[in-house]
């Protein structure tokens, strides 16, 4: 089973900590078994906005084992400079974890205390964009990258702070399951288009989400949710009180696609990721894919190359 172990320390931002524990309770909601677990640097913990913790076991009390992440997310920057100086035996303990192939997560400012132990050292990385100089003038053995919102260099993933740590949290799910569940996550946060970078590919269940319009959403999720059934232009616009013309040009404004487009788009990212099942057969696969036959299928992957993905 996966384990997330998250670091609070002393006037931690409350959504730097929030945004990735609330991505990896909605995919446990979604029945996939991951064991959360939190720790504290101190017996009492106060968030940056005042907010008491109740009791935390101490970071000596983790079990953690190859394969596992831990989460630090940002602190206040002025208790973070206290932490730097103070907090010494912490910065060993994050060191053998590393050494352990434990991936050690950073949100916002964290990436300090990676810094602090020698975790940064000859890595790519990023924090939020009001320190990334004063990181890189601290660690001059790293490489901050200014422009992106995450950086996964090993086994150690920095982000840039404050909702980016929700881009990472839902990177990390996607490493772990696949496209299709992310959305599922991603719709259940209503985080309705994933940003991304240094990502190995798009993921066509998240893209063209980027606009708020409620009927279009309701219009995505039912194509692929009965991506394997004959779905027209009609049965869509049925589904949102709308008439097909206007269902049409709607769509295509928001998403700068068309229906149609967007149906092919599904079906070929579905109809790739069965491929890779030997036992499949390319009739089977049409037929999940809402393909007509194995030909129509087999043709389309052939233009495949020619549909931006």
């Amino acid at each position: 089973m996966k384990k997330i172990a998250f670091i609070i320390p002393p006037s931690v931002e409350l959504l730097d900590l929030a945004g990735p524990v609330q991505v990896f309770t909605e995919a446990q909601f979604h029945g996939f078994e991951i064991t959360i677990e939190f720790y504290s640097f101190h017996s009492t913990t106060v968030s940056a906005a005042g907010l008491p913790f109740g009791k935390i076991e101490n970071y000596r009390q983790a079990v953690l084992k190859e394969g596992d992440f831990l989460f630090i997310p940002g602190v206040n920057f002025e208790s973070l400079e206290k932490h730097l100086k103070t907090e010494k035996a912490f910065f060993e303990w994050l060191a053998g974890c590393s050494e352990n192939n434990i991936t050690i997560c950073s949100v916002c400012n964290a990436a300090f205390v990676l810094g602090a132990a020698g975790l940064l050292d000859n890595k790519e990385c990023t924090t939020h964009w009001r320190r990334a100089g004063l990181l890189q003038a601290r660690f001059p053995k790293t490489k901050v990258l200014t422009d992106v919102l995450y950086v996964k260099s090993g086994n150690i993933y920095t982000s840039a702070g404050i909702s980016a740590g929700i881009d990472l949290a839902l990177s990390i799910l996607e490493e772990w399951k696949d496209p299709l569940f992310v959305h599922k996550v991603a719709r259940g946060l209503v985080v309705y288009h994933r940003r991304s970078h240094q990502h190995t590919q798009q993921s066509i269940y998240l893209d063209y989400r980027n606009h708020v319009n409620p009927k279009i959403h309701q219009v995505q999720d039912f194509m692929i949710e009965h991506i394997s059934s004959e779905i027209s232009l009609e049965i869509l616009a049925a589904r949102v009180n709308m008439s097909p013309r206007n269902l049409s040009r709607v769509f295509k404004e928001t998403t700068g696609i068309t229906t149609v487009d967007y149906l092919t788009k599904l079906r070929l990212e579905k109809a790739t990721t069965l491929k890779n099942n030997p036992d499949y057969t390319l009739s089977y696969i049409a037929s999940e894919c809402g393909f007509h036959s194995a030909r129509q299928l087999q043709r389309i992957l052939k233009e495949g190359s020619s549909i931006e993905k």
